[in-house]
C-alpha cells in the first residue's frame, strides 16, 4: 500500500497534469515573463506539504541548504517588517535560484496550481473562480469561458492524505506557514 508521501507524488503528478492541460488549451506558457510568481506571499496550510517541502530540502548539497536557509532568514524579517506597515509581501522565494525553483520536484500545491484560471467548489455549495496569473489574465482578456481547471477534488484528496499523514501526531495547531518559515522551523514531533 503506497504511503502518504506516494500518495502526495502522485496527485501532485496530476495536479501537473491539468495544469498542462489548462495551459495548452490556452496557449499560455511561463517562458518569456518578466513577472515572478516566486515573490508571491503564499501561505501553506498542510503538514504532509511541509514535510514533503523538508524532504526534498533534506537531499540538496549542504552549500545549498546554507544559502537557502540564509535567504530564508532574510525572508521571514522582511515579511514580517512588510506585514506590519501592513503591505503584502513581495519577496523573492528563498529557494529560487536565479530564477527558477532549486527544490521544483517538491514544491508546494500553490505553486504547482498556481498561473492558470481555476475554480473550486466549496463543501457548502459555493463557487469560487480564479482569474490566474497577471499574464495569464492578459492572455484570457477577462473572457468568461476562458478554460479553466477545477481545482476541487485535487484539494479535497489533499486533505484526506493530511488527516492520514496526521493522524499519529494526534491534535495539532492549525497551520498557517510561509515557506521560509516551513524552512527555518523543524516539523512537530511525531510527523
Amino acid at each position: 500500500m503506497p504511503q502518504p508521501m506516494e500518495k502526495l507524488a502522485a496527485l501532485f503528478a496530476e495536479m501537473e497534469t491539468a495544469y498542462e492541460t489548462t495551459a495548452r488549451l490556452l496557449d499560455f506558457s511561463c517562458r518569456g515573463c518578466l513577472d515572478n510568481c516566486c515573490n508571491s506571499y503564499f501561505r501553506h496550510h498542510t503538514y504532509i506539504e511541509w514535510a514533503y517541502l523538508r524532504q526534498g530540502f533534506a537531499a540538496l548539497p549542504a552549500e545549498r541548504r546554507d544559502a537557502c536557509m540564509s535567504r530564508a532568514e532574510k525572508y521571514v524579517l522582511q515579511a514580517e517588517q512588510a506585514l506590519a506597515r501592513g503591505e503584502r509581501p513581495e519577496i523573492m522565494c528563498p529557494l529560487n535560484d536565479a530564477g527558477r525553483c532549486g527544490l521544483y520536484s517538491h514544491r508546494m500545491l500553490i505553486c504547482r496550481l498556481h498561473g492558470v484560471p481555476a475554480t473550486m467548489r466549496f463543501p457548502n455549495g459555493q463557487r469560487r473562480s480564479f482569474p490566474g496569473c497577471f499574464r495569464c489574465q492578459e492572455i484570457t482578456g477577462g473572457r468568461d469561458n476562458a478554460p479553466a481547471m477545477d481545482r476541487t477534488l485535487f484539494f479535497q484528496r489533499m486533505l484526506l492524505l493530511e488527516r492520514e499523514f496526521t493522524r499519529a501526531a494526534g491534535s495539532l495547531p492549525r497551520l498557517k506557514m510561509n515557506l521560509a518559515e516551513m524552512l527555518l522551523k523543524p516539523l512537530p514531533s511525531g510527523l
